[in-house]
């Protein structure tokens, strides 16, 4: 269950600055439905595995992904007891249905296929 929670402006300001890339905007856009694995990001954003992890670090240590290790590995999905998550879905709430670079990413979505 989520809380609207008080932060201090520093606190609110260190999410925003976080979630302010454009990649780990969508990344949010994309979690707050469903988990997924690195893996399908790479092939989503077609990025590098490693600058996907840099993004999804940023995100967990932020607090605002939970990471779920299985094997090699990891699956990814919004943080609903994360202290930001309220401010964070709010602005996620913003990004219109049709937005064209989401549905790009949607359009790419494979079926885990990592092993």
């Amino acid at each position: 269950m989520v809380t609207s929670t008080k932060q201090t402006s520093r606190e609110v300001v260190e999410c925003l600055k976080v979630i302010s890339d454009p990649t780990r905007l969508l990344i949010m856009k994309l979690v707050e439905q469903k988990e997924y694995c690195v893996c399908q990001f790479v092939d989503m954003f077609a990025i590098s595995q490693p600058a996907i992890s840099q993004h999804l670090r940023k995100l967990k240590q932020a607090g605002l992904v939970k990471e779920d290790r299985r094997g090699q590995w990891r699956y990814y999905s919004i943080d609903e007891s994360s202290v930001h998550s309220h401010l964070v879905k709010g602005i996620l709430n913003h990004i219109d249905k049709e937005d064209e670079q989401f549905n790009l990413l949607l359009s790419k979505e494979t079926p885990v296929n990592c092993k």
